[in-house]
């Protein structure tokens, strides 16, 4: 998309040049004729709304209450039924908002959306457009990780001389099977054809995320440990690069978040074999491991400081991030639970990318186990721990989920296991 528009911003000038000579070495030159463009005939995404009856009577009242809001970008209607416009429309039904409002405690009934601001509403339903492409399930990849990343017409960010093109928040459509999807949210009914577009029915609402994955994970009563670990590779460097790698908004990531459990079970385990070893007793060396292991703070313990070094704890950090190799680097990517194959799956993680040494390091292995509702379990197993990780299968829109928890910069999903990359 890129390259067309340059090469026609490119080819413009040079018309316009050519003209300029033109004109000025004859004066005689008739006046051209203006090009009229036809519009597109057919229903627009807002007509197709409209004369949908209750199938998406909702989503009419939304797009009514959100057109009242003097949005920079013009209003939702008019976008919506603009035809010649090029748009991907994620249209949730009655069903999806209903399902939505159920999840998010409030009541079914349309009237809720009176208690949303118009510019609140304006927000979620742009988030459910895609301008100036038509994404059709034909055109989402079946190759793991199965989706798209593309921008949303939610500005995040305007454009600027910092960030040139700007930033809108990213939307994920999906494919597993023949099931589309955009992020985690199921289509019930694909490629609608309209004038102005392409519509798919959605079976909820799509929120759009407001934070970034470092807030979580500051603010998870059970994410201390990995808050802690994060912390403890970035000892002594003052650009702190994961942490602000977790709170950069234009990051892409998906993270397998270890429980404090976890991160318990794993380091009384370690220390209690490390305190045997020099001659401690096996009981004496449990119980003085279960203490040390019991906070956070053990990341911090001067008598750990040479075996939980910033290398080491930021390397198994690093290998709960998911990857896919670009060339000779690594980037980052974002899958949610039904990006996962049914089949075992390896990932390369930004592990890879930390280490000339580790580049060829063959990453996690990733299955998820479909049911009739979706997904109902996901495991992921690191490279030496003896068993598979759970994820904590819990996709709750509402704070405080477990699985598919979306954020600007990423996914996570909480495990309850640390990953091991190494002996």
């Amino acid at each position: 998309m890129k390259i067309s528009i340059n090469k026609r911003t490119r080819n413009v000038a040079l018309t316009l040049a050519a003209v300029s000579m033109l004109f000025s070495c004859n004066k005689d030159l008739p006046e051209a004729d203006p090009i009229v463009t036809t519009p597109p005939t057919g229903s627009s995404i807002f007509d197709t709304i409209r004369a949908s009856g209750a199938t998406y009577s909702y989503l009419d009242s939304a797009i009514a209450r959100a057109s009242t809001f003097n949005s920079p970008a013009g209003k939702l209607d008019a976008l919506l039924k603009d035809k010649a416009a090029v748009l991907t429309f994620y249209a949730p039904d009655n069903d999806a908002f209903q399902r939505s409002f159920q999840a998010l405690g409030l009541p079914i009934g349309v009237s809720t959306l009176k208690g949303f601001r118009p510019g609140q509403l304006d927000t979620i339903l742009r988030y459910h457009i895609i301008g100036g492409e038509k994404i059709t399930s034909a055109s989402i990849p079946t190759a793991f990780p199965n989706s798209l990343y593309l921008q949303s017409s939610v500005i995040a960010a305007p454009p600027s001389a910092a960030l040139p093109p700007g930033y809108r928040i990213p939307l994920f459509p999906g494919k597993q099977g023949q099931t589309t999807f955009v992020n985690n949210i199921p289509i019930v009914q694909a490629d609608i054809q309209v004038a102005n577009g392409i519509m798919h029915r959605a079976s909820f609402v799509v929120i759009p995320p407001d934070k970034v994955l470092w807030q979580r994970i500051a603010t998870d009563p059970d994410l201390t440990y990995l808050k802690a670990a994060v912390e403890k590779a970035d000892e002594g460097n003052a650009d702190k690069p994961l942490q602000s790698a977790l709170s950069f908004p234009l990051a892409n990531l998906t993270l397998f978040a270890p429980s404090n459990l976890a991160f318990q079970q794993l380091l009384t385990a370690a220390i209690t074999q490390a305190l045997i070893a020099i001659g401690v007793p096996p009981a004496d060396a449990a119980a003085q491991a279960a203490a040390l292991a019991s906070t956070p703070d053990v990341f911090k313990n001067p008598a750990l400081a040479s075996v939980l070094t910033p290398q080491k704890v930021g390397g198994i950090v690093l290998y709960h991030l998911l990857a896919k190799k670009s060339g000779t680097a690594f980037d980052g990517i974002r899958v949610f639970s039904v990006n996962i194959p049914s089949t075992e799956t390896s990932s390369v993680t930004l592990l890879n990318s930390a280490d000339p040494a580790l580049a060829t390091h063959p990453g996690v292995v990733l299955k998820a186990t479909y049911g009739f509702a979706g997904v109902i379990a996901i495991t992921v197993k690191g490279l030496v721990n003896s068993t598979a990780s759970n994820v904590a299968i819990n996709p709750t829109p509402a704070p405080g989920g477990t699985s598919d928890q979306h954020y600007v910069n990423g996914t996570l999903h909480k495990i309850d296991q640390v990953l091991l990359p190494l002996q």
